[in-house]
């Protein structure tokens, strides 16, 4: 398919580097990264996992935990005039 596209002048520049870099034609360098970005599949991220252990700490009521540390910082906030 040929059609006319307009390029952003940093997108315009990566170009011309690539082709600088490779020697390949402006069409090559772009039919390219549009294969590498929208024709890619995606990559799947996969982390390690560990065992920490049991916890410290009782952690079932975590959440109300969080919450009277917050209203905590937010009265010590207030007695400070922050």
């Amino acid at each position: 398919m040929r059609t006319t596209i307009t390029l952003e002048p940093r997108a315009a520049d990566l170009v011309k580097e690539e082709m600088d870099r490779t020697g390949e034609s402006f069409k090559a360098v772009v039919n390219r990264a549009i294969l590498r970005g929208i024709g890619a599949e995606p990559k799947r991220f996969q982390t390690q996992t560990r065992d920490m252990g049991a916890p410290l700490v009782d952690i079932t009521h975590a959440l109300r935990l969080a919450g009277e540390l917050e209203d905590a910082a937010l009265v010590d906030k207030a007695r400070l005039g922050k």
